[in-house]
């Protein structure tokens, strides 16, 4: 005689019981999407019809973001602000007319004065426009008709971690998504072999002073794990664990695979947690990439003619160059989002010196991802962007001489470049005072800078939301506008 289950019973009776059966059919939707995302419009491959009708809310004009991102904040002042009137205020006191009373650093708020220290490097116009670039950035100075240089941004936190965090995410307290995993979550990926969002982190340049990098900043936030971002290392395996271990070969692995798979199915239709299918899709992902890596990472086909254009350091895993050159591999086989930092710009001291080191790394490596992007027809859709998380002020942190002088924080205007993907070449937005300390025309904010990529990819920024904690989040928070000076 069978004994009847009363625990079941009760169970069956019980309204969690019943949600999270019902949960159970939107788990299995979520797996079917993570194994094969041409099912569902979210994950459909870029440009297709799918991806076009469903997701992106206007026509895009570009498919891939290359941001080369210059953490702890380089100096616009001596890259590419110039003020020529500076020389005449050499060591006299930032007149407070200008200050207004905003904040600056505890690094600098006790100093008894805040002397000018203008830039001590040469500036002279290049391109059809005469854009102003210093002798520091020959190199980009012989690309400038092909990228937009804006004066304007300005963001709202003057510390390194609230800044980067807020550029990155849009919101100064971490755990938010980053705007790669946004781009991830929006349009998803037409490569299913690599991750829709890649990080690459460049050495530090000798003798740099730098602020850490937390792999929160390209995180997912609360949208699901897959969406987050992907760093690959300069030594060993690209990716940890990605070669398979002694005794284990492929077929082994497939299988084990497999196995794993069912079980987390099996998982995942009694709970409905759609991070189970998150982890399977990451299971297949990390298998493809058996495959897909050491092809991505095989430079030995790069002709010397595109390994001269990134300069000495470009055969060097790690490099600057190196990690530029991958951005443009990466970006040929359809990755959304890549990711390049180079750290080391925090010139509260000995600026002259330090930033010497800084350009030499830096600014052939971005003139040739430029000029190779553009060879290969991939710039007109794919958006270049350079910058860090804010500016330097144009007073002295430290003893002022005419050989030496630092910098401190400054949030309240820096610069940045953008190329490609439907941005306008050639051409200066915005301007800031003889002091380049405030915007006084054609302001950026950060969340107008990152509502304009968006819209360059076909997403409207106000619409791209995800519901959390019972309210809709999205990258701009609750303002930003697209600046349409920009776009072509």
């Amino acid at each position: 005689m069978q004994t009847l289950n009363y625990e079941h019973l009760r169970n069956a009776m019980s309204r969690r019981y019943f949600f999270g059966q019902s949960a159970a059919g939107i788990g299995t939707a979520a797996l079917a999407s993570c194994l094969n995302p041409k099912l569902f419009a979210n994950n459909a491959p870029a440009g297709s019809a799918a991806a076009t009708e469903a997701v992106l809310h206007h026509a895009p004009k570009a498919k891939r973001v290359i941001w080369l991102f210059m953490a702890d904040g380089p100096s616009q002042i001596d890259l590419f602000d110039y003020k020529p009137k500076l020389a005449e205020y050499f060591d006299k006191d930032l007149p407070e007319s200008v200050r207004n009373g905003q904040r600056i650093t505890t690094m600098t708020s006790g100093q008894a004065r805040f002397p000018v220290a203008p830039s001590m490097f040469k500036f002279a116009q290049h391109g059809q426009h005469g854009a102003w670039v210093s002798e520091l950035m020959p190199h980009m100075a012989s690309v400038v008709d092909d990228i937009a240089i804006v004066k304007s941004v300005h963001t709202d936190a003057i510390n390194h971690d609230p800044a980067i965090t807020f550029i990155q995410t849009g919101s100064e307290i971490p755990g938010r998504p980053s705007l790669g995993a946004w781009l991830s979550y929006g349009i998803g990926s037409p490569n299913q072999d690599l991750p829709a969002y890649v990080v690459l982190i460049s050495r530090i340049a000798n003798g740099s002073m730098t602020q850490a990098l937390f792999s929160r900043l390209w995180g997912s936030g609360f949208l699901p794990t897959k969406h987050q971002g992907v760093s690959l290392r300069s030594s060993g395996d690209p990716v940890l664990y990605l070669s398979n271990p002694p005794g284990v070969d492929p077929t082994a692995r497939r299988q084990m695979l497999d196995g794993l798979a069912e079980l987390n199915q099996q998982r995942l239709i009694e709970t409905g947690d759609p991070e189970i299918a998150a982890r399977i899709a990451q299971y297949e992902m990390a298998f493809r990439m058996q495959t897909s890596v050491p092809d991505l990472v095989d430079m030995t086909q790069e002709p010397k003619s595109v390994l001269d254009l990134y300069g000495e350091e470009v055969t060097q895993p790690g490099s600057f160059a190196y990690n530029c050159l991958m951005a443009r591999r990466l970006a040929e086989r359809g990755v959304r989002f890549t990711q390049v930092f180079l750290r080391g710009w925090d010139h509260h001291g000995n600026l002259p010196g330090s930033i010497r080191q800084l350009v030499k790394a830096c600014d052939q490596p971005c003139a040739g991802l430029i000029t190779d992007l553009k060879q290969r027809g991939l710039l007109e859709d794919t958006v270049v962007v350079w910058g860090g998380e804010f500016g330097r002020t144009v007073y002295s942190q430290g003893t002022l001489t005419k050989e030496n002088y630092g910098r401190d924080h400054h949030p309240r205007n820096f610069t940045m470049w953008m190329a490609g993907g439907g941005i306008k070449p050639g051409i200066v937005h915005g301007e800031t005072d003889d002091f380049s300390y405030n915007v006084i025309d054609k302001p950026v904010h950060v969340h107008d800078l990152n509502a304009t990529l968006l819209h360059l990819l076909g997403l409207n920024h106000e619409q791209l939301t995800y519901r959390f904690q019972g309210r809709d989040f999205r990258l701009t928070d609750v303002h930003g506008k697209v600046v349409s000076d920009l776009i072509s």
